[in-house]
């Protein structure tokens, strides 16, 4: 087995597996291995393709695929059987050539949603680490779309705006719509729009200091739990500056604003910008500057928990780097 010295969810260090608090949020409490006991499907040894056929590709994004999981009577994770709703997603290694630090990319994942989670306190999906037989790791995230009954009604803002690959060209979640239409939909269909029109706006903010360009349409969603829907909890999350060559702003071509916006290398993105856009989707100034001040600043807590992830040293080093250089940039003056 590999050797662990911290949880491989919430980064705690003096754990050799998952920690009590993570087994309550991943697996409501139940005793489950960090191990999967299992060949990954991008492996040489990979036996299993039986279950990972009845455990159906969930989605495409890139060079990433995903498979469902279920836990079984003896808590243990595995692919999910035929006709059986999968409740976790697992994210292997990926194998695109296009991408770079392919070992690290679920650590990767992990660390950026367990930052949002514990520092800055965005609601996240729960999410860790988990390991195949021959030690490669893999992300695993537990899906809030399913309950006991069936699953919550959920929207992505690519439909909700309208676009699809007919509708809108294979690129259409990233060609069509910007971050202030994105506040437009939580407005017409979101009765505490307020409330989720805050928390969208930090996603926005730590997707920005995070470099994570690939928060397209797709990668926000309302769910409908009750009579009413909400922002759904942030997922997806992950510093894209690590995995690919050619990082971006923004993952949306339009950029934060639906005329769109004209940059350069005399032209970067600024505080005032993201002000902007909280005007834009109705947030009193308070707020606003409150958050910009909130996301901008040095943060210890931050840097530490960078430094406990399962990242390389370089790694660990770059993402710091790169963060601390974006808070720069959008700091108020």
């Amino acid at each position: 087995m590999i050797a662990i010295d911290r949880c491989p969810s919430l980064l705690i260090e003096g754990h050799d597996t998952y920690s009590k608090n993570a087994l309550k949020y991943l697996f409501d409490g139940r005793e489950v291995s960090h191990m999967l006991g299992f060949s990954s499907p991008t492996s040489d040894n990979f036996t299993t393709y039986t279950s990972v056929k009845n455990a159906g590709r969930l989605s495409l994004s890139g060079a990433q695929s995903k498979f469902g999981l279920v836990l079984d009577t003896d808590s243990r994770l595995q692919y999910s059987p035929k006709d059986t709703q999968s409740t976790y997603i697992l994210k292997p290694r990926p194998i695109g050539y296009h991408l770079m630090n392919h070992d690290y990319c679920a650590a990767n994942e992990n660390l950026t949603m367990q930052m949002a989670s514990q520092v800055f306190g965005i609601e996240t999906a729960y999410n860790g680490l988990c390991f195949f037989d021959d030690g490669q790791p893999a992300y695993i995230t537990r899906r809030f779309d399913i309950h006991e009954n069936g699953k919550y009604a959920q929207e992505d803002f690519a439909s909700l705006l309208g676009f699809s690959k007919d509708h809108g060209g294979s690129d259409f979640k990233y060609n069509h719509g910007s971050y202030e239409e994105c506040g437009y939909v939580i407005q017409t269909y979101v009765n505490a729009a307020m409330v989720d029109m805050l928390r969208f706006f930090r996603v926005v903010l730590y997707n920005f200091i995070t470099l994570n360009d690939d928060a397209h349409l797709k990668n926000f969603s309302l769910i409908k739990r009750g009579k009413e829907y909400r922002l759904s909890p942030a997922y997806d999350l992950i510093n894209t500056s690590l995995q690919i060559y050619e990082p971006r702003l923004f993952a949306l071509e339009k950029g934060l604003f639906k005329e769109g916006m004209h940059l350069s290398d005399t032209r970067q993105i600024t505080y005032k910008d993201f002000a902007e856009l909280g005007r834009r989707i109705g947030l009193p100034e308070r707020l606003y500057m409150q958050e910009l001040k909130k996301f901008s600043a040095p943060n210890k807590a931050a840097d530490q928990l960078i430094g406990r992830s399962f990242l390389s040293s370089e790694l660990k080093k770059l993402y710091m780097q790169s963060m601390h250089y974006r808070q720069f940039m959008i700091r108020p003056s």
